[in-house]
């Protein structure tokens, strides 16, 4: 398989996807690729018209179709459909990812879309194996917990991983009877498209998957406003989650799970296997030049480590090659803009005038596109800018600490508990640091996401509400009635 394509060749879906066809607009947002910069097309931007129209299709087609009511396993085996149809046609869908993501066109193959595959099989297997729950009452009374899916999930989803998280949010919505809009980010609009197209071809009903296309401040604020919306998933920047919830609050209550920042801790003690440690950091912060959520950060190591450690990482952090994400060989991954990369630099800069010293790049690449060199910050203390701000790119700092508590200190954020990472060969001090470490997973000896999509993911604190993946992502996509009957 050649993975290698010319990014100005593809044939791009065009307009928004809603009732199973493409519904066009006037093109009002360019879409670039982070690689070169070069524009390689136009989206429309729905407005509040025109996602009444999706949410309206959503509602028809559940009606006509009996989604909700269907057999659960005919719900099963058309997402089983689904799946086998997104594996076949995976470069097609690798490379309308890759052409404005930051995704390399081969990682996208052999990874985001093989994992989307999985998720949709993974949450199809709820459909048959969940339901209600029969309770114990007085006698003489029946009492049983019913569940019934929302209607339509409001959906949106961010730029980084694109195909896998519209996964994240699609499946377990279908999977659980409801119908589903989902705005993709305007700046990796297309592979979102193809995917609901696929949905359509697999048997899954015209108008159970709509994809309308925009930006936060018009699209997503009237998904999220709009009154038949019954449930919102978002995923995306902490910021903007809070404005949703004020969207919300606003115009309507209704449930929401929203994955939001982070910021979180690598605590590493000096009983760690150093090999694979470093193994571990760097696949903590370098894969998709650190543009994702649970991103290890904050790398905080015991004292009697922290030289050859440091010593290790700078030179891991100072390997990495650039590449067009549309190259046959996957290099260093590009920063998804150019303001992103700014604000990237801004605040290393801002560090480095705080005191700070970077041990290791501190500047973007001198090539075409949008890449920034991995970086490394030591000398931060607790209110440094690269400390406390979520940075989204491939900047860690590198603090020391002695003892435990100073460890913990150090690993704690004001602002941000969604993942930790814990190193140590100390059975005992694991089992007692997980229990103390403020985040809503915690990675003991690793770091990252499995593909044992039966754990769930969800921040604490500002990092977010609710859970993606595992039985809990499924069941927030349902609701429950109380039911007794006095016989």
């Amino acid at each position: 398989m050649t993975f290698a394509f010319d990014p100005l060749s593809l044939t791009l879906p065009q307009g928004h996807f809603i009732d199973g066809a493409y519904v066009q607009g006037r093109p009002q947002i360019e879409v670039r690729a982070p690689s070169s910069g070069q524009v390689i097309g136009h989206i429309p931007v729905a407005d509040a018209a025109m996602v009444d129209r999706a949410v309206t299709a959503a509602r028809q087609a559940l009606a006509a179709s009996g989604w909700a009511g269907l057999h659960p396993r005919d719900r099963l085996r058309a997402l089983h459909r689904w799946a086998d149809l997104i594996e076949a046609d995976a470069l097609t869908l690798a490379r309308l990812e890759a052409v404005c993501s930051s995704r390399p066109v081969a990682q996208a193959v052999t990874g985001d879309v093989a994992v989307t595959a999985d998720q949709i099989r993974f949450f199809a297997e709820f459909a048959d194996k969940e339901g209600g729950d029969l309770v114990p009452t007085a006698e003489g009374s029946f009492g049983y917990i019913a569940a019934e899916p929302y209607g339509v999930v409001g959906a949106i989803a961010p730029w980084n991983f694109p195909i896998s998280m519209a996964g994240w949010k699609i499946a377990p919505a279908l999977a659980a009877g409801n119908a589903v809009v989902l705005k993709p980010s305007e700046m990796t609009p297309w592979s979102t498209l193809y995917m609901a197209e696929l949905a359509v071809r697999a048997g899954i009903p015209a108008g159970l998957v709509n994809i309308v296309l925009g930006d936060g401040p018009t699209t997503g604020a009237a998904i999220t406003g709009h009154p038949g919306i019954d449930k919102v998933s978002f995923t995306g920047s902490t910021r903007a989650g809070a404005a949703i919830m004020e969207n919300i609050a606003r115009t309507g209550i209704k449930p929401m799970t929203l994955e939001l920042g982070g910021k979180s801790p690598m605590l590493v003690f000096d009983d760690a296997d150093l090999d694979m440690t470093t193994d571990c950091l760097e696949r903590g912060i370098l894969p998709n030049a650190g543009q994702f959520c649970v991103a290890g950060s904050r790398i905080i190591v015991q004292r009697g480590i922290a030289d050859a450690l440091a010593e290790r990482l700078g030179s891991r952090f100072a390997k990495p090659r650039p590449a067009p994400t549309w190259a046959e060989e996957p290099g260093f991954s590009p920063i998804i803009s150019e303001p992103q990369l700014r604000r990237i630099d801004g605040i290393v800069q801002a560090a480095r005038a705080q005191g700070a010293e970077i041990l290791t790049g501190g500047a973007r690449f001198d090539r075409k596109g949008s890449f920034y060199r991995p970086t490394l910050i030591a000398g931060v203390t607790a209110d440094n800018p690269a400390v406390t701000e979520e940075i989204f790119g491939p900047v860690a700092t590198f603090q020391t600490f002695d003892t435990e508590d100073e460890g913990l200190a150090l690993a704690r954020h004001p602002t941000y508990g969604l993942c930790a990472g814990l190193f140590t060969r100390d059975l005992s001090r694991a089992l007692c640091l997980t229990r103390r470490l403020e985040a809503g997973t915690v990675w003991v000896n690793r770091y990252g996401r499995s593909r044992d999509h039966i754990l769930p993911t969800g921040g604490w604190k500002a990092s977010g509400l609710g859970k993606d993946l595992g039985r809990e992502a499924f069941a927030a996509n349902r609701r429950t009635k109380s039911v007794l009957i006095d016989i």
